[in-house]
């Protein structure tokens, strides 16, 4: 009878040993990803064997109608996000699927987590997050688009249930993903942030390469400890690993021997989103060429390193973060654009491949190609500098008007600190007018994207708001936040993405045979408007010669003509004003 207990607990060990194998490992070829149902089959196995040290969250509903669902590792079996924030411990958040025809985060998370719970390799002053499958909707629509990469066999669709690259949504927050996203990380408040992807572009001989938050976009606080200590402790143990790094490969011009640029992520990608509430964000991009085993186990290597230093570190990057809060708070410009400095660049060492030009068969015209059995190691140029653009000071408090009800919406998942007005009540604000702007000629993920903004300030300008509508003051750690949404001219505004479009039409016009003799009467009565139509008569022959545009100029420039067309609804209230809140 003791013998056939034992044997039957020796198969119960082994059927649990292999019930905890990921798809991915049990194929046999690792040439397979998991699908999203083995993914949500998986955790909640593992969280009924470890029930302590793991938990399983749903978040809102995505655009395929499932909850996002994020599984989180706590050695001391706190799950609640308050109190884990009140034990002063670090909290990494993990991306996985956000496109899903690049699914090494997947498999390599299901993996991690299962080896830290059963290894007992939990961090003790860290708390890990892991959303399971980003964008479940592409993860459904499982086929072989990404035709140039190499393996797993099958895999998800880029684009979500709406077509949308959830890797462009974080700011414009279009899909119920990202509003699930945006609940997720300001319930747990990461310190740290990685994402994980792979790669197109050129060939070289890495598995992996990274991208970290741009150091001039970061707080300079978070800068320093990134450059300077993180990233160069992950680059050394990655190395150890077999998975030696370079910073991502975009190159200048065709080939990477010609210098490569530090990716500029901003505020529509999610490490451009993450930096605004001054968290350290990386993106692991594994490469599309290389087996996709190798690609997995790369992923793995690096997410063990990035808790291992984070637990190491856990008190200085709490530190450094609470810093960089308080300092944002009273920071008084922002930087609404930037652009590449070509004049700075660090030499480093880069190992690729060859690349040339062969005759096409397709078109017998000249193609590119890279020659892998001639592998090179060089000195090339890393671009690795930006120069703050546009720069917008803050105001005291932004007043925004009740109706653009998005932004209110938006503005309160990022647990922006709004009151409301009491009463109608005219105010004294700065008010911008778009005196120019461009638009893309297609559309970019759902919008026409406006860019390249000039604005009209006009101070001491009275105007009527309304009892309800929201005051926003500055003086809070989400103020890039804040700031690069609602300042214009920002690259990944709410203006630039089309918000406020209703705004750039006029509504209101005249019938020209009525208002040619209100016209006349208000020159008569308005000598000085006669004369500025004369002079720009004299600089404009077109206007001169069109009776059409000369009374519109006169409607122009009267009391008769809308003072809001083309006016930004969001006031500015630069100085602290008393207001009547409720």
């Amino acid at each position: 009878m003791k013998k056939l207990l034992l044997l039957l607990g020796i198969g119960v060990l082994s059927h649990q040993a292999y019930a905890q194998l990921t798809p991915f490992e049990l194929s046999k070829d690792k040439n397979y990803t998991a699908t999203y149902a083995e993914v949500m089959a998986y955790y909640p196995k593992l969280a009924k064997q470890y029930p302590q040290q793991i938990k399983l969250f749903n978040y809102g509903t995505t655009d395929v109608g499932k909850p996002l669902t994020l599984v989180v590792l706590s050695k001391d079996g706190v799950f609640d996000a308050a109190k884990i924030k009140q034990q002063n411990k670090r909290v990494i958040l993990i991306n996985n699927g956000i496109h899903p025809g690049e699914p090494e985060g997947i498999d390599a998370s299901m993996m991690l987590v299962r080896d830290l719970l059963k290894n007992k390799q939990l961090p003790k002053d860290v708390v890990i997050c892991f959303i399971a499958v980003y964008n479940i909707d592409g993860s459904l629509n499982r086929g072989v688009s990404r035709i140039s990469q190499n393996g797993p066999r099958a895999y998800g669709f880029r684009g979500n249930y709406r077509n949308l690259d959830l890797n462009r949504d974080f700011i414009k927050a279009d899909s119920r993903n990202a509003l699930a996203f945006m609940q997720i990380l300001n319930a747990w408040q990461p310190d740290i942030f990685l994402d994980n992807h792979a790669s197109n572009g050129s060939d070289y001989q890495y598995v992996m390469t990274l991208i970290e938050t741009q150091k001039d976009k970061q707080h300079p606080l978070l800068a320093e400890y990134t450059s300077k200590t993180l990233s160069p402790e992950l680059y050394k143990r990655m190395e150890k690993s077999g998975y030696e790094m370079v910073p991502y490969v975009e190159s200048l011009k065709t080939t990477p021997d010609s210098g490569i640029v530090a990716f500029l992520e901003t505020p529509r990608f999610s490490t451009g989103y993450t930096v605004q509430h001054n968290i350290i964000s990386y993106v692991t991009e594994t490469h599309m060429l290389k087996p996709y085993d190798k690609k997995v186990y790369a992923t793995y290597a690096f997410m063990q390193h990035l808790v291992d230093i984070c637990e190491r570190d856990a008190q200085q990057i709490g530190e450094l973060k609470r810093k960089a809060n308080e300092q944002v708070k009273q920071q008084k410009t922002f930087a609404l654009t930037w652009t590449l400095d070509e004049q700075k660049f660090d030499m480093i060492a880069f190992k690729g491949y060859q690349a040339g030009y062969k005759l096409s068969n397709i078109s017998g015209l000249n193609r590119l190609y890279y020659d892998r059995s001639k592998p090179f190691t060089k000195q090339i140029k890393y671009y690795n500098t930006y120069k703050a653009g546009v720069m917008a000071n803050k105001p005291v408090a932004y007043i925004v008007p009740q109706a653009w009800g998005k932004i209110i919406d938006l503005f309160k998942l990022n647990k922006v600190a709004m009151r409301r007005l009491a009463h109608d009540t005219t105010l004294t604000v700065q008010t911008y007018y778009i005196a120019d702007y461009k638009t893309g000629a297609r559309p970019y993920e759902g919008h026409y994207l406006h860019n390249s903004v000039k604005l009209n300030p006009v101070d001491n300008n009275s105007v009527k708001f309304y009892q309800g509508d929201y005051v926003v003051y500055t003086n809070q750690a989400i103020n890039r936040y804040i700031i690069e949404t609602l300042e214009p001219q920002g690259v990944d505004s709410f203006f630039a993405w089309g918000f406020f479009d209703s705004m750039l039409s006029q509504k209101e016009h005249y019938s020209d045979y009525v208002f040619e003799d209100i016209a006349f009467d208000y020159l008569k009565k308005h000598p000085e408007l006669q004369k500025q139509l004369e002079d720009e008569k004299a600089k404009n022959p077109q206007l001169a010669k069109s009776a059409a545009a000369q009374l519109d100029y006169v409607y122009r420039n009267s009391p008769f003509f809308e003072n809001t067309y083309m006016r930004y609804p969001i006031g500015r209230l630069l100085t602290d004003t008393k207001l009547d809140l409720q």
